[in-house]
């Protein structure tokens, strides 16, 4: 148990070492070059054409993975910190855009597929496990929370009685509209449309459009006339 305390104290003073000298490097071809060159060395994973621009924190490099072609822009924080087990995979060619947000907790996998595209100040958040498909886009504001306070016990503070961890998939081919919110347990299916401002509480089916709080799918886009489902 102290060895590995000792190791990751270690991992961490390196991770910051190198993190700390390069991440305000301000980016120019230099910046956006070397950035990737050296965190090859820290990262469970770091592709090839990565562009990091300055300011981006990472914690915990050896839980994070990325792919090839992936831009990640400034004020971006990816923590896979909490457990050996945490793991943040990002797919080939994903752009992350600035001031977002993607966190685990404990014992925790957020994977984001192949040419997906997340908006400024996005949050996505375990502890439970998060799976975001491929060619995805997902609005600026939005919030995907794989976790929900249990508060069953009135006589006990609802930050003592712990979290539910069911975990959520966001299937290939979503677009989820400005500012919405995405709750634990919750799978969206292939192809669907979530309209912005919509909390998502249940599942919704493949090519759907929903909408609403919480969000209902009004109707499908299967065919060429949308057709409505029934109230």
């Amino acid at each position: 148990m102290k060895n590995q305390q000792y190791s990751l104290k270690m991992q961490r003073i390196r991770e910051l070492f190198v993190t700390t000298l390069l991440s305000d490097i301000p980016t120019i071809a230099l910046g956006a070059k070397l950035r990737p060159l050296v965190y090859r060395s820290i990262f469970a994973q770091m592709g090839s054409q990565v562009f990091i621009q300055n300011g981006v924190e990472f914690i915990n490099t050896n839980g994070i993975e990325i792919g090839n072609g992936v831009y990640i822009f400034k004020g971006v924080r990816l923590d896979a910190k909490g457990h050996p087990n945490n793991r943040i995979h990002i797919g080939n060619q994903v752009a992350i855009e600035r001031n977002v947000n993607i966190g685990c907790l404990e014992d925790t996998c957020i994977y984001i597929d192949e040419n997906s595209f997340i908006a400024p100040d996005v949050c996505i958040a375990g502890p439970g496990d998060i799976k975001i498909g491929k060619h995805c886009m997902i609005a600026a504001h939005s919030g995907i929370y794989a976790n929900n306070h249990i508060f069953s016990d009135p006589h006990s503070p609802i930050r003592s009685q712990g979290v539910t961890r069911k975990g959520i998939v966001i299937e290939d081919d979503c677009w989820l509209g400005h500012g919405v919110t995405v709750l634990d347990g919750v799978t969206i299916g292939q192809g669907s449309v979530i309209g912005a401002g919509a909390v998502v509480t249940k599942d919704i089916p493949p090519f759907s459009v929903a909408v609403g709080t919480p969000a209902k799918a009004i109707r499908s886009r299967i065919v060429k006339d949308l057709v409505k489902y029934p109230d």
